[in-house]
């Protein structure tokens, strides 16, 4: 029998540690069901034995404190509740030393979603492949610039540790984890109880652009309202500097410093990010959604939109736009 510890971390997600639960205990019961013995032995940890009073929702599960947790084959770190980065990891530092530990004793370790701070926390992700929820990949990249950040990767898996992307990628790594340790047939089955389509391999189109405005450069701000407000009519960046009492060179400086991307960056995103919702909610024509975002370059277009979200602007419709725009001839897409 394989050890699970699931980390109980102050500021867990339920829904997170719900479907990690769920998936292990439903391949423990299809073993069962087939008369054989189940192949998991779950445990919720915590870092010490007042915490464990705190959960009673997970009375019926085997709950221990740290020092009490069998060796873990497995550790598992579910997603955290949005919220102050900093105080997440601190608030679970007790977990650090110990997840060093179980690693170097040949433990395997998985993250979900925004659970890859607290491992990132560790330095076990240095230099390894690791991905989080998109909208989390700025604030992640800013904390660990020595891990090897990749934001569209569904999950990721490096020297026995695994990360996910954000919510529903839960699910994928929880698969490639069933299909490690119990194999393809009972992967597939999973799959088929849960009904999750396994071959997503991009968690891109999923994100969306909420650029950084809690800064104190007020030259940034304005120029980020201009291009908020005038993406559609503006030719280029410089457009948006007229006025401005700095020099390029100076307002790029200061304006990446601001936002952590450039100018460029900012206003194809801005246009990016209007596109998809223009193709959400309306039945215009790929031609008149370009027109309407700022492009004049239909390839150009589609290249960016399919680099920025990693779907073609006809397939990014089919998936979010619903049945009321699915069927649009789109002639240009052809």
């Amino acid at each position: 029998m394989m050890n699970l510890a699931l980390l109980l971390t102050y500021n867990h997600r339920l829904i997170s540690t719900a479907a990690i639960l769920d998936v292990f205990e439903s391949v423990n019961n299809m073993y069962t069901v087939s008369q054989q013995a189940p192949v998991f032995n779950i445990q919720l940890v915590l870092p010490d034995q007042k915490e464990v009073d705190m959960f009673p929702h997970y009375g019926r599960y085997n709950t221990v404190t740290i020092k009490e947790a069998a060796k873990p084959d497995l550790v598992l770190i579910p997603a955290f509740i949005a919220g102050d980065v900093d105080m997440a990891i601190a608030a679970n530092s007790t977990f650090i030393p110990w997840l060093r530990q179980h690693h170097h004793a040949g433990a395997e370790i998985a993250s979900f979603c925004t659970g890859a701070f607290l491992l990132a926390a560790t330095g076990l992700l240095d230099g390894k492949p690791a991905t989080t929820h998109m909208n989390a990949c700025r604030a992640f990249a800013g904390h660990f610039p020595d891990v090897l950040l990749q934001p569209d990767r569904v999950l990721t898996s490096a020297a026995g540790i695994y990360t996910s992307g954000g919510a529903t990628s839960t699910f994928h790594l929880l698969l490639h984890l069933v299909e490690k340790y119990c194999g393809q047939d009972m992967s597939v089955k999973a799959a088929k109880l849960f009904a999750i389509d396994m071959d997503r391999e991009t968690q891109s189109y999923f994100g969306m652009f909420l650029p950084e405005k809690k800064h104190a450069d007020p030259l940034i701000s304005e120029v980020q309202q201009r291009m908020e407000s005038c993406f559609q009519e503006a030719r280029n960046v410089e457009s948006f500097m007229e006025n401005i009492p700095a020099s390029r060179r100076n307002f790029v400086r200061r304006f990446k410093q601001a936002t952590g991307i450039t100018p460029i960056e900012y206003l194809q995103k801005t246009r990016i990010e209007a596109a998809k919702k223009m193709l959400e909610q309306t039945s215009n024509s790929i031609l008149t959604v370009m027109l309407d975002c700022g492009y004049n370059d239909i390839k150009a277009f589609r290249k960016v939109f399919r680099k920025e979200v990693g779907l073609t602007p006809t397939e990014y419709r089919l998936k979010f736009a619903g049945s009321r725009n699915a069927n649009t001839s789109l002639a240009l897409e052809m």
